[in-house]
């Protein structure tokens, strides 16, 4: 493995039915606004077909680090109760593949993400940074896990939109906006 691959595995557990966490994490323009922390923006690319394969967006994305990145999400097996895969390509370029799990009242969710760092200043610095970069990784997945258990309690509670907290939003927010 390249100092610059990056193979990860994720695993968040909450409370829902497979089929909400899948409408949620299948849809790629809600992302900014129930993950801030993670997704700054997304554009719509192309629609795709039926099953969500196809289905394609740019994203500008960052961690707890100061830096963005810019990448194209593909969804490249459909949108099932059991989960998707993608393909990213741009400043990160691999793959990701969720997978859902019923367990009584709770979702067990699985994300593998196996991507390259092709952004010049991860490539460069990978050799030296990789547990920065990985620990950056992990910070951005456990404000996912915690973003959508609030995206489903707040699905859940329409006539409530004030009794749930919202979602964390991104780090070094003042500076990121002035670089969007």
């Amino acid at each position: 493995m390249a100092s610059t691959d990056y193979e990860f595995r994720t695993v968040w557990r909450v409370a829902g039915t497979v089929s909400e966490v899948k409408n949620i994490l299948g849809d790629a323009m809600s992302l900014p606004q129930w993950w801030p922390s993670v997704y700054l923006s997304v554009r719509p690319l192309s629609a795709g077909n039926p099953d969500g394969t196809g289905r394609a967006a740019d994203l500008h994305t960052k961690g707890w680090l100061p830096y963005t990145l810019r990448w194209t999400l593909t969804v490249t097996e459909p949108i099932t109760d059991s989960g998707f895969a993608i393909n990213a390509q741009g400043d990160l370029n691999g793959t990701g593949k969720w997978t859902f799990v019923q367990d009584g009242p709770e979702v067990i969710i699985t994300y593998d993400w196996r991507v390259n760092a092709a952004k010049p200043l991860l490539r460069r610095l990978s050799w030296l940074l990789r547990p920065v970069f990985s620990a950056n990784h992990h910070w951005a997945m456990a404000r996912g896990e915690e973003s959508l258990a609030l995206e489903l309690r707040r699905r859940r509670s329409p006539d409530r939109p004030g009794s749930i907290p919202p979602p964390p939003g991104p780090t070094f927010a003042r500076w990121v906006r002035g670089r969007q």
